[in-house]
């Protein structure tokens, strides 16, 4: 099942939802801002209430 996570982008700061699988576990994974285009490093971890996604820059 998808759920759908508000963030704000690491680099423009703008905020923006994108879809996240919490069905599959912790993942890393790499997706684009939505709004400047640039590359955001999402990690999601799978706690018992639900799930945490965080959003770095990617290096």
């Amino acid at each position: 099942m998808q759920d759908l996570a508000t963030l704000r982008c690491p680099w423009c700061g703008e905020r923006f939802e994108t879809l996240v699988d919490a069905s599959a576990g912790d993942a890393d994974y790499v997706e684009d801002c939505q709004v400047c285009c640039r590359p955001i490093e999402m990690q999601l971890s799978v706690v018992d209430d639900g799930f945490r996604l965080d959003a770095d820059r990617e290096s």
